[in-house]
């Protein structure tokens, strides 16, 4: 569909729908694709654009249905459908979409299946189940979650509570499964010891609350943290309040006093402000949640760039471009090939942490900000006995930790990877050191009534407790600084690490009471503060319950807040195998409220995925996600270079092998031309350049000149921005693509003005590259003694520095020079010379193509001298080169040549067979459809010219394969006239059954879509089938009177009707029905008469 509006795109659709008739007969990219999106394909209907697929287990189900609501299935589908030319249509791209839909009842009928299959599973009360006191039925509330199990019952089931832990057998018909498997596949590998609290409520309202409320009661405080206030005081909610938690944090205005705050006691202060779009999260969290662990930082990504920018031009020399072919990729041999690897990403070792281990990821940075150039004081832990007993070597200590408040130094005593043990404190050699040091700091503490810091050392003390495995003693001191808390809101870190801490514990030691105590006021802190402060990996516990609660109460806001945690927890532990199902789960949600109209803050979780499913090994995935990530306004937002550089990595694991040549894949070309125009915003030069040397680059390879010139003027513009040697480079590749473009005036203009510049310099070999190009500028222009001349300087240059390669590319120049003279003679001279130095270096690709096409072009005028022995052997031995450099593209070409050889310069048909199989192998490991059905075309009218019984069945073979690709192309011409060669093979054969059925499949094959032409000549044909024959000539009758005759008069083709009636005057007296033949006979001379 196209985005813009006006509807569907139905060129493109065909060309797609073509595609999928050419996976129909080969499927294996498809189910490698659906392998990886979780689902199993049964077959492709591409009549009616469909694929028919299956599922074994829930998790294929959440899977592959979250995939298709996140738009990856869709992304997915335009890798496989659409073409590299698609590809670099960049308007194309962007105004198009595949849309993909489901049967969503028969998705969800095999969910449900699956469940009740499985036997286990998470489900809602439909409504309220009353049992008496001794009855075994369970007794559930509307909508109350309970776990159930197939017992054998069929009416019931075994059920248990999640809110009460009660047992019991339950009604089938009162209970509806969890429609999300998320939930299912949550629920089951994250039990909780401690039940639902049911103090979290659902709420239709996905809007969290920001901004002024006002009281609707009285309200006095139970302890110091709650707030009290009158009814009508203002009340400042402090970070988001959250439909459905009994609390959050809030600020009178009255007294500016800040606590805990009942939500039932207030509303908003005005209709007007509650928002019409969303917020799950703070302008600060979205913007860091982008700082991830990803393969590749975006300078990174701008050196890959530059590296793939990089070109050889202006060292090595260019074989003439005339006699080649572009998409050959025979233009641009060395032009980033030294880059070939460098899309390869670091390895998952040198990028994930080791287990157990705490990632140093720069996530941290989402907790507290981190101040620049801050100086943390140190402390020396000296455990010399009568230091312990003297208060003076404790004040620096206690007077640090007794501030009012949090300040920026407290950073490192509230994170995660437990930074202040070395930050803070030095001197200790063991942790039991630190322990006694703190032990006695605390005392000092309690003494001197030094609150803060009495509380602080608590919580040091605690969080140690807690890195050993000492639960117990840990509660004691997190209750201990508890109990101390007087005006803990100064401190907002600090309290909701203790009440976080101490929450993980109680759950951990299974105490309920105690936690449901405190999970409303640590999900108010946690979830209704920005920027919440990680301290523990045991948070994890406390944030799956909450996430438990918000799945059970149904609330949704909860659930985006308790996901996005989560995952943020999960990264910051570096836990990367279990944070995939939150991302996702957190992307499904963020899609699903947009999907609702809102326009809700975005949150740049496609990174984060993009990177996850490139660790696991997804890379159709991985390109999807990447793809769909549209960097934002946030100020640190991954930018369009990453973006750009990613899919370049990534979409190079999926290039096809006729694509491998070119180290950019055409499906990059959009998001190159959206960090184009962001370097130009940007104004990074550099970058701008680079990105248009790679693009230039990519139009080349897929033969686009015309656009790759386009690209590199600005190239050239902007290396002159640059210096001279950038300014140098742009412009011999401009003229290099002038060249190639058919525009050689330009090109020697661009070579006059280089060589100008180059007076003032002694670089031979930047002289020498600049006359071999305006040579080869200049034979265009048909000045051939000025190219000669040109020709000369450049290889005299090349001796000069020794460089054997580019000497052998000015030896060939010269031999194509002379051949275009007719100097046959002189042109072999050449290339034997080339040829021998070709052989004395050391290899690499681009000499092995160059040598390959060296000796093609040498053969090629043995040939043409008649000297076809030698010739054949440069043939051969340019083919044995193309094999020991396991090049494709330069053994296709080699092939080529040796086809035609052996069929019109020495025919040979056994030898021809040969090459032409191979050539068949060559064509399906190139993926190129066309040209296999097209060999195979070939190699069996080959095969039918032996005329014995195995070949004509091998010419068959080979026919009915080109017909089935035709027919995935959507050939028309070529299908119908391959299923008349496998008519004429079957006759051949004497399979009299057959034939009638493939010569009428042909003629039907060309009057379905109208082709009234076609079908006359094939009647024609079908007739000739039986004339030119031995054994049931007489059929030819009906062919040609039933047919050919018939659409000859309607398309008025006179000389189609004469021949035809001379074919039956002829036939018929053969088989001695002379009255017909005289019949016929007359209708031709009256015919012949009228012309």
């Amino acid at each position: 569909m196209r985005r813009s509006g006006q509807g569907l795109n139905h060129q493109l659709q065909e060309a797609a729908r073509k595609k999928l008739w050419a996976l129909e007969n080969d499927d294996k990219d498809v189910c490698g694709l659906f392998k990886e999106l979780s689902a199993r394909l049964v077959c492709i209907q591409a009549q009616e654009d469909r694929f028919l697929l299956s599922f074994k287990t829930i998790e294929e189900i959440w899977k592959f249905s979250t995939y298709l609501a996140l738009g990856y299935v869709a992304c997915c589908l335009e890798h496989l459908l659409f073409t590299p030319a698609y590809w670099l249509n960049c308007a194309l791209v962007e105004d198009t979409e595949i849309t993909v839909t489901i049967d969503e009842d028969h998705m969800a009928t095999m969910y449900l299946g699956l469940l009740l299959q499985e036997g286990n599973f998470f489900a809602r009360a439909a409504l309220d189940v009353l049992t008496e006191e001794e009855d075994e039925d369970l007794k559930l509330y509307k909508s109350e979650l309970v776990h159930v199990k197939d017992v054998g019952h069929e009416a019931k089931w075994e059920g248990t509570s999640l809110s009460t832990d009660q047992r019991g057998l339950v009604p089938v018909t009162t209970i509806e499964p969890l429609p999300h498997p998320f939930y299912q596949w949550f629920l089951k590998n994250y039990p909780m010891s401690c039940g639902i609290s049911n103090q979290i409520n659902g709420s239709d309202s996905l809007q969290i609350g920001q901004g002024r409320y006002r009281a609707t009661e009285d309200h006095r405080g139970r302890g110091w943290d709650e707030l009290s206030f009158c009814k009508g005081d203002i009340i400042e909610v402090q970070g988001f309040l959250i439909p459905g938690l009994p609390w959050f944090i809030g600020k009178s205005t009255a007294s500016g006093i800040t606590g805990f705050v009942q939500t039932k006691c207030v509303q908003p202060e005005t209709n007007e402000q509650i928002r019409k779009s969303p917020v799950f999260f703070s302008e600060q969290e979205a913007a860091s949640f982008l700082q991830v662990p990803c393969n590749g930082s975006e300078t990174h990504y701008r050196s890959l760039l530059s590296e793939l920018a990089q070109t050889d031009i202006a060292s090595v020399y260019r074989l003439d471009p005339v006699v080649q072919d572009l998409k050959d990729g025979w233009t641009f041999e060395g032009w980033g090939r030294q880059v070939a690897n460098s899309l390869a990403t670091p390895s998952d070792s040198e990028m994930s942490t080791p287990d157990g281990e705490s990632s140093s990821s720069p996530l941290e940075s989402l907790l507290l900000p981190e101040p620049e150039d801050l100086d943390d004081p140190k402390f020396f832990i000296d455990l010399n006995a009568g230091h312990m007993e003297d208060s003076d070597v404790f004040d620096p200590i206690l007077t640090f930790l007794n501030q009012d408040g949090y300040v920026a130094h407290f950073q490192g005593l509230y994170d995660i990877s437990f930074s202040f043990l070395n930050s803070t404190f030095y001197g200790f050699s063991n942790e039991e050191e630190l322990v006694l040091y703190l032990e006695a700091s605390r005392n000092w503490a309690k003494k001197g009534h030094l609150a803060w810091a009495h509380i602080r050392i608590c919580f040091l003390l605690g969080r140690l407790c807690v890195k050993r495995a000492k639960f117990s003693q840990a509660r004691v001191y997190f209750e201990e600084a508890m109990s101390a808390m007087d005006k803990g809101f100064e401190d907002l870190p600090l309290l909701t690490s203790l009440y976080t801490n101490l929450a993980a514990i109680y759950l951990k030691q299974k105490m309920k009471q105690k936690f449901l105590s405190v999970i409303g006021k640590v999900a108010a802190l946690v979830a209704g503060l920005p920027g919440h402060c990680f301290s523990s990996e045991n948070e994890l516990e406390v944030m799956m319950y909450i996430l438990r609660e918000a799945i059970a109460a149904a609330n949704t806001a909860l659930e985006v807040r308790a996901s996005f945690l989560l995952v943020r927890l999960f990264l910051q532990l570096g836990k990367y195998d279990e944070v995939l199902p939150f991302a996702e789960r957190l992307q499904f949600l963020c899609a699903s409220v947009s999907s609702q109209g809102s326009r809700a803050l975005s949150l740049g979780t496609m990174p984060i995925l993009s990177y996850l499913y490139e660790k696991k090994c997804l890379p159709h995935i991985a390109l999807a996600s990447a793809r769909l990530y549209s960097p934002s306004g946030i100020t640190v937002a991954l930018s369009p270079i990453w973006r750009a550089g990613f899919i370049l990595t990534n979409a190079s694991k999926l290039l096809k092998v006729q694509e491998r040549g070119c180290n950019v894949p055409a499906v990059a070309c959009y998001y190159l031309n959206c960090a184009l125009a962001f370097s130009r915003e940007k104004r990074v030069v550099s970058t701008e350049r680079a990105v248009c040397a790679v693009l230039a680059k990519m139009y080349l390879k897929h033969g686009m000149v015309q656009a790759a010139v386009h690209y590199s003027n600005r190239a050239v513009a902007l290396g002159k921005t640059m210096g001279e040697e950038e300014a140098f480079e742009s412009s011999l590749s401009l003229g290099w693509m002038y060249a190639l473009n058919g525009q050689p005036e330009k090109a020697s203009e661009i070579m006059l003005c280089l060589l100008h510049s180059l007076r003032q310099t002694d670089s031979v070999t930047q002289d020498g590259v600049v006359h071999n190009l305006l040579a080869i500028a200049l034979k265009e222009e048909g000045q051939v003694q000025e190219s000669a001349k040109n020709y000369l300087w450049a290889l005299n240059k090349a001796r000069e520095t020794g460089n054997r390669r580019n000497q052998a590319i000015a030896l060939c120049n010269f031999g194509c020079l002379a051949l275009s003279c007719g100097a046959h003679h002189l042109a072999e001279c050449y290339f034997l010379q080339a040829v021998r130095l070709y052989f004395e270096l050391e290899g690499g690709d681009d000499a092995q193509m160059e040598l390959v096409q060296v000796l093609l072009w040498l053969a090629q005028s043995l040939v043409e001298r008649h000297k076809s022995e030698e010739g054949k052997l440069f043939y051969e031995l340019a083919l044995a080169i193309a094999l020991m450099s396991r090049n494709m593209m330069s053994q296709l070409h080699a092939v080529e040549s040796l086809c035609h050889f052996h069929s019109k310069v020495l025919p040979n048909p056994g030898t021809c067979i040969v090459y032409h199989e191979h050539q068949v192998s060559l064509a399906q490991q190139l993926q190129d459809r066309e040209m296999e059905g097209r060999i195979l075309q070939v190699l069996g009218q080959l095969y039918q010219s032996l005329h014995t019984t195995r070949s004509l069945r091998r010419a068959l073979d080979c026919t009915k394969q080109s017909l089935r690709i035709f027919i995935d192309l959507g050939e028309t011409v070529k299908t119908a006239q391959t299923w008349l060669q496998a008519g004429r093979l079957y006759y051949q054969l004497e399979e009299d059954e057959l034939v009638e059925m493939y010569l009428q499949a042909a003629i039907q094959t060309a009057l379905k879509p109208g082709e009234l032409h076609l079908a006359m000549s094939l009647y024609e044909e079908a007739g000739d089938v039986f004339f030119n024959g031995i054994q049931n000539r007489q059929r030819a009758v009906e062919y040609y009177r039933g047919g050919a005759i018939p659409l000859a008069r309607k398309l008025k083709a006179t000389q189609t009707e004469l021949r035809v009636f001379h074919k039956l005057t002829e036939l018929q007296t053969e088989l001695q029905n002379y009255e017909k033949a005289l019949e016929f006979a007359t209708l031709a001379v009256r015919l012949s008469v009228d012309v």
